[in-house]
């Protein structure tokens, strides 16, 4: 089964500040049709102003990926972290327990793109942690480079999750294969450009959902930067 999210129709927010599509329901956007994806609950495409961002505000028992795309993203929390997140850079906060953050922009004429992304984890309660990694062009060049796993596998950030998150760059020629073990599901979102997936067209925003695949396959990619997700049915 392979199925088709056009970008178009996610969730959308305009806040003036701040504009958003959100992939699953999300605040004041809900379709019970896209609720979730296995243990994928959250994909928001952020646009943030320069000078603006998201306050202090707190988050339990979700595990949260920060992936940006251009300008740089300012975080603090209250484990005493403080980091600014680059593109390349994969950040992950463990919610566990409860811990609260904030999010800014601190350019004065670049806008912040980025995704974050919400998985539930496998256990409920476990404490709050942070951890960022940078991944350089040439490690997601032509390739699916794992970034995100349960056990922080080739150097991937860890967390306690029931899933992997690959990251690839694609252009040309390029193209990769990557297995998929029984049981499991595959989502696709491709952050940037334009790139065939398994035979699938698409375009930047848009995701397949897939299950009962055995294999993602990716070529055909103009300037293309995709995610893959495997995760838990």
């Amino acid at each position: 089964m392979i199925e088709l999210r056009p970008s178009l129709q996610r969730g959308y927010a305009e806040h003036g500040w701040l504009k958003s599509f959100h992939s699953f329901s999300f605040a004041d956007y809900y379709d019970p049709q896209h609720v979730q994806f296995g243990n994928l609950r959250v994909i928001n495409e952020d646009w943030i102003a320069p000078g603006m961002g998201f306050g202090t505000h707190p988050h339990r028992d979700m595990e949260i990926v920060t992936y940006v795309l251009e300008g740089a993203l300012a975080h603090k929390d209250s484990l005493g972290n403080g980091a600014a997140i680059l593109p390349g850079e994969v950040q992950r906060m463990s919610a566990g327990t409860g811990i609260a953050h904030s999010e800014y922009n601190h350019s004065r004429s670049e806008t912040t793109h980025l995704l974050q992304i919400w998985i539930h984890p496998s256990q409920r309660g476990v404490m709050p942690g942070y951890e960022q990694k940078a991944f350089g062009t040439e490690e997601k060049r032509g390739r699916l480079r794992l970034v995100a796993s349960p056990d922080g596998e080739q150097g991937s950030v860890s967390f306690s999750a029931d899933a992997k998150i690959y990251a690839g760059l694609f252009d040309g020629g390029e193209s990769a294969d990557l297995a998929v073990p029984p049981g499991r599901l595959v989502y696709v979102h491709l952050a940037k450009g334009e790139l065939t997936v398994n035979g699938q067209a698409l375009k930047a925003g848009d995701a397949l959902k897939m299950a009962d695949e055995s294999m993602v396959q990716v070529s055909k990619g103009r300037d293309a930067e995709v995610l893959v997700f495997d995760l838990a049915a």
